[in-house]
């Protein structure tokens, strides 16, 4: 199946999520309450639901997108470029929609495929509960719901890492090193984006989400046994 996918017919993607407020305090008090049942599932020793509400992101009902980062394969005369572009803000519900309107024409092409590093399991439904909380039609693309496996237009490369062993977790950061690619981490990692958004840091975060999404397209490209893309030729997309 991988032989058949071209990298120019891919939508790389990468999302950086955090929770719904700055701090537990600041919730809702019926929000509170939600969260500390959910979080007595996710408790452990001296843990209390305050202490690991900076885990609160990573769940779609207690955390929202702040940046979706996006790339794209252009192959001149032989030569792969990456176009990158961001959609990010503090308005979860105006990036949403910015990104839809992106997704829809993407979507229409025959072979449009999405891909992301643990994309199935966290990137793809989070963005797809995001809209529907926001009140944002789903793409098609996205929209999963009554499709057959072999209709879903979704490439994991975590998943395809794991050789039907579906146990196995592997990070990006892991790969990107055995695989000798330049690592995404080398400012901030996943947990330090929470605390970068309230301190006003947000241009660092879309930096960081864009290294990501680089790569995610540089471990699909070692996995078909082509030559990376060169760093010179990463360019900002118009649109």
């Amino acid at each position: 199946m991988l032989n058949d996918i071209k990298p120019e017919d891919l939508l790389y993607l990468d999302i950086e999520t955090v929770p719904l407020v700055a701090n537990y305090n600041l919730l809702p008090e019926e929000h509170k309450k939600l969260w500390d049942k959910k979080a007595s599932s996710l408790i452990k020793e001296s843990n209390t639901p305050e202490s690991i509400y900076n885990r609160a992101g990573i769940y779609a009902e207690f955390g929202k997108i702040i940046c979706i980062s996006v790339g794209f394969v252009v192959n001149k005369d032989g030569v792969r470029f990456f176009r990158v572009k961001s959609f990010y803000g503090d308005d979860e519900k105006v990036l949403l929609t910015d990104f839809a309107q992106m997704l829809n024409r993407f979507g229409k092409r025959q072979s449009a495929n999405l891909c992301a590093h643990n994309g199935k399991e966290f990137d793809f439904p989070y963005i797809a509960r995001r809209m529907l909380i926001n009140g944002i039609e789903i793409p098609e693309i996205l929209n999963v719901a009554g499709k057959k496996p072999w209709e879903v237009k979704f490439i994991d490369t975590m998943e395809l890492w794991k050789f039907g062993d579906n146990k196995h977790y592997t990070s990006l950061n892991l790969l990107t090193f055995i695989f000798n690619i330049p690592s995404p981490k080398d400012d901030i990692d996943g947990s330090q984006v929470a605390q970068c958004y309230y301190n006003g840091e947000l241009e660092r975060i879309v930096a960081y989400c864009e290294k990501d999404v680089l790569a995610v397209v540089q471990l699909f490209l070692k996995y078909k046994g082509l030559p990376t893309i060169d760093l010179n030729n990463i360019e900002q997309a118009d649109n």
